[in-house]
């Protein structure tokens, strides 16, 4: 989120913040409203995790209850002031995410969730069932939070506090999201294997989410326990997290905002459903369930992006966000001499079974040439381009890059050795703006981890890979799409700005798999003329296309490949009167 709406959409949080503190507020509003406040935090840490990452959790309420079950044993039994326990609540919430993160995040599709919900299920039965914790009973007696010797009893008095986190976790979730490890999270939803192909460890960034989101719901337990004074497990158990979700929902599990919106639509929801339907039927308390299952229906059929997302559209537009060309260019790496022995592939196979999907192909890349790979639908060359870039290991054979072994490093690795990729099905993230989609290539070329993203200290490197990305779709012909979503591009639009992003990796060896697939005549011409551009400049590409002539005019070296196997090569003009790959095309010449 650019800085104007960030400030706009925190003035408004604030603004309902303070409202409930006015002198005709009554009491219950304002212990409402710091209610809202606690479960904000843990929504806002499921908007990253689940909205921004896609990973869907329903055992957040497990880490509340770490949270507020730490303060609660440390400030009863122990003695410790209630700002002693909060950097232990957290790293005891901290390590728990961890450990079960190191186990959890690495599951896919339903596994994920099951997973969350058998933890989440078993944390309850843990914190009813241990001594220590008071078992079903909870502890009662906790201190309230003091500032400057002045007890925090009050509604009005603690509400400020739990506000003031909240707002807190609002931009430093923010400036998580718009940095480079930000990038990483949000690449998730786009799946694994092109974030892993720009150099992503796709399990690093599921971990860091997970971690935030836990220690996040782990201070709105500490918040928790002293606010109600005592806790039991009954508020940290599967219903409180399968409620933490529909909060991230409707409100808007894409933006972090949505975190705050959600949990106030249903804390105040629930609140008066409690109040009227008993009034209204027999039983009513029991049909409050029917009425949110059928609120978040409804908004899944007419708001599947939640509320935030329809109550931002009535403000003003978001600024672009802002290029410092000036910024230092990021560190590249000496391009490899012309001519030079780049890439060799050596009898490599790959087999899924029974079915051989590439047998035994051979064929080298030289640096500051372009080689197509072409053949027959069905030809394994998709499959030949991830045997390359590590999306899969090859069966048997070598591939040599640089003079260094890389058939069985994972893509990440074949990326940092200057190795980028595009894809034969486009893999952007429709949500993320075609210059934030870009800067993902530049991902290995910077470091700042997430602690410096949080706390806004990688602003140098972030504009650096910002400018890079900038430059690089200028170098493409997309500059009048920069800052537009990438979902809204058209296809050969969104082909070009894959190679955009591939060249922010700064590659040596540039993969392009049907790269002129979708684009008019026109746009063929300047993708031509840009390849030849990036020969000139030295770099060596290798390329899958169908259109023939965009081959024949632009290669320098033709690998042909039918049912997995090679079935000539050598120069354009060869391939072109060659019997077999007239064969393997048209079916035979007379």
């Amino acid at each position: 989120m650019s800085a104007a709406p960030r400030l706009i959409a925190l003035a408004v949080v604030a603004l309902a913040a303070i409202a409930p503190l006015l002198p005709f507020s009554p009491p219950y509003w304002v212990s409402l409203w710091g209610d809202i406040g606690l479960a904000s935090l843990v929504a806002i840490g499921l908007v990253l995790l689940t909205g921004v990452g896609g990973m869907t959790s329903f055992g957040q309420a497990a880490f509340v209850g770490f949270g507020a079950y730490t303060t609660a044993v440390l400030t009863t039994a122990f003695g410790f002031s209630p700002w002693a326990t909060l950097p232990i609540a957290l790293a005891t919430t901290g390590l728990a995410t961890l450990a079960i993160g190191l186990v959890t995040v690495r599951l896919s599709g339903h596994f994920l969730p099951l997973g969350t919900i058998a933890w989440g299920i078993s944390f309850f039965y843990l914190f009813g069932n241990l001594a220590v914790l008071g078992g079903f009973d909870g502890i009662s007696g906790i201190p309230p939070i003091s500032i400057a010797g002045f007890p925090l009893i009050d509604a009005r008095a603690v509400y400020y506090l739990i506000w003031l986190f909240v707002l807190i976790a609002i931009v430093l979730s923010g400036n998580l999201l718009d940095s480079r490890m930000g990038r990483a999270i949000r690449a998730l939803r786009g799946g694994g294997a092109f974030a892993e192909s720009f150099g992503v460890d796709t399990a690093q960034a599921k971990l860091v989410v997970f971690v935030y989101a836990g220690l996040l719901a782990g201070l709105s337990g500490w918040l928790y326990a002293h606010v109600q004074r005592s806790v039991s497990p009954s508020p940290f158990g599967l219903t409180a997290g399968i409620d933490y979700l529909i909060m991230a929902v409707i409100g808007g599990s894409g933006a972090v905002f949505g975190g705050v919106v959600g949990a106030g639509v249903v804390a105040v929801l629930n609140d008066q459903l409690q109040n009227w339907l008993p009034k209204l039927m027999e039983g009513g308390g029991n049909l409050a369930a029917i009425v949110f299952g059928v609120v978040l229906v409804a908004a899944l059929q007419f708001a599947r992006g939640g509320l935030w997302p329809a109550l931002r559209r009535l403000g003003p537009e978001a600024a672009p966000k802002r290029i410092d060309f000036s910024a230092a260019p990021l560190p590249k790496t000496p391009a490899p001499n012309r001519g030079a022995p780049l890439l060799e592939v050596a009898g490599v196979s790959k087999r899924f079974g029974g079915l051989v999907a590439v047998n035994d192909v051979s064929f080298s890349v030289k640096a500051g040439e372009i080689v197509g790979l072409i053949g027959p639908n069905g030809a394994g060359k998709s499959t030949t381009f991830n045997l390359l870039t590590g999306v899969a290991p090859a069966t048997s054979g070598a591939i040599t890059f640089r003079g260094a072994r890389i058939e069985t490093l994972p893509a990440r690795k074949i990326a940092a050795r200057g190795i980028a990729r595009t894809f034969q099905h486009v893999k952007l993230v429709p949500g993320m703006t075609v210059l934030e989609n870009v800067a993902i290539g530049a991902h290995l070329r910077a470091r700042p981890g997430a602690l410096s993203s949080i706390f806004r200290l990688d602003r140098a490197r972030e504009a650096e890979i910002i400018a890079e990305a900038a430059r690089q779709i200028e170098r493409v012909g997309l500059k009048a799409h920069m800052h537009k979503a990438a979902g809204s591009l058209a296809l050969g639009q969104a082909r070009v700005a894959e190679i955009a992003r591939a060249l922010c990796l700064d590659p040596a060896l540039l993969l392009l798999d049907e790269p002129a697939a979708g684009l008019r005549y026109a746009e063929k011409k300047q993708l031509a003329d840009l390849l030849a551009r990036l020969r000139e400049e030295g770099m060596s590409v290798l390329l899958v296309e169908h259109d023939m002539d965009f081959v024949m005019t632009l290669t320098d070296h033709i690998v042909v490949l039918d049912f997995g196997s090679k079935i000539a090569e050598g120069p354009p003009k060869a391939i072109a009167e060659s019997p077999a790959v007239l064969e393997a095309y048209l079916g035979g010449v007379e």
